[in-house]
């Protein structure tokens, strides 16, 4: 995953490398296992936008008003961020300027995902393999 950085139209994104392969790897799987990515995906974005309200500079309420997830790949993937263009100044909080203190929301809340998404997404699939076993899905 690579650092915080400023859009094109002066909002702010993360980038995480290897998602593109995520994405195809999980569209070849069977559609049961994609519904469970799908809800893990949903759940992780839900908590990184939980953790980034905790977080986030609360002068106006103008960031957590417009904090959003976005869902593209069918919900196999979540962008969460600031997506209005007046939201610009969210990545002068995250980083910080020589008169603004920097107090990162987003970054450090997507840091504390990354390792809670794999067991979130180990211990769905294991339950739906469990399921399908017991119902002879798998047979």
């Amino acid at each position: 995953m690579a650092g915080g950085r400023r859009g094109a139209r002066g909002g702010m994104t993360v980038q995480v490398h290897g998602l593109d392969a995520l994405v195809r790897q999980l569209k070849a799987m069977p559609e049961q296992l994609q519904d469970v990515m799908r809800r893990v995906v949903k759940e992780s974005a839900a908590d990184v936008q939980r953790e980034t309200l905790l977080n986030v500079r609360r002068d106006t309420g103008k960031l957590q008003n417009d904090l959003a997830t976005r869902y593209t790949d069918g919900g196999l993937r979540a962008e969460v961020g600031w997506f209005n263009r007046t939201d610009f100044y969210a990545w002068f909080n995250e980083v910080g300027t020589k008169s603004i203190p920097a107090k990162p929301a987003l970054g450090p809340a997507i840091e504390g995902e990354r390792n809670r998404i794999r067991d979130r997404a180990v211990t769905e699939i294991n339950k739906a393999i469990k399921d399908l076993g017991r119902s002879g899905g798998g047979r």
